[in-house]
């Protein structure tokens, strides 16, 4: 379990496929402090540190991950939001994030609004998602706060601090990033659906 308030930044050092799985080896400041078989967030995504060398760790991304994340379109030099999993007896900064990415969204609109950012996520159809005004989305891994929803898209607000210290500064038009809707959203969503068969 994750609050999507970013840690730190890592860097993608390394990338080899195994089978039909991909292992990524990559550094951050905290790498000395990381265990064999931890979670540990990836712009999003859970996944769980298979290796530890010096300041270098390696995670396992399998097919399926591949399929529904943007991490198959890493290269050697990607920046990588990265958070740890949240501590119990902690305050939840953000919202309760799983780690579970729902889908991508592409980046349709970039706004310098004199200091903070206006960013517009455009996402398909696939899948019953929805986002309010007001509501939490996670962006890759990013706790933020939908500013303006519409049907597939949504905008959010970045503030300068957000915009400096995680990946948000290398994205641009385009681009491809990991969504987690929220996950009370998606309950009622499927209530909702379920009774509508009924």
């Amino acid at each position: 379990m994750f609050t999507g308030i970013i840690e730190a930044v890592g860097v993608v050092e390394k990338i080899e496929t195994n089978g039909s799985n991909i292992d990524f080896t990559l550094s951050c400041p905290f790498t000395k402090e990381l265990k064999i078989d931890q979670s540990l967030s990836h712009n999003g995504c859970c996944l769980t540190v298979v290796k530890t060398d010096g300041d270098k760790y390696v995670v396992t991304a399998i097919n399926e991950t591949l399929e529904k994340t943007n991490l198959g379109k890493w290269q050697e030099g990607t920046v990588v939001n990265l958070e740890r999993c949240t501590v119990m007896n902690g305050r939840l900064d953000g919202h309760i994030v799983q780690g579970h990415v729902d889908k991508t969204g592409e980046i349709i609109n970039i706004e310098n609004k004199d200091g903070s950012y206006f960013v517009t996520v455009r996402y398909n159809s696939e899948g019953n998602f929805v986002t309010v005004p007001q509501g939490s989305i996670t962006v890759n891994g990013i706790s933020l706060t939908v500013a303006k929803s519409d049907d597939l898209e949504f905008s959010v607000a970045i503030i300068p601090y957000t915009w400096e210290f995680t990946n948000m500064n290398s994205l641009k038009k385009g681009d491809m990033v990991n969504l987690e809707f929220d996950i009370i959203g998606k309950y009622i969503a499927k209530l909702l659906q379920n009774n509508a068969i009924k």
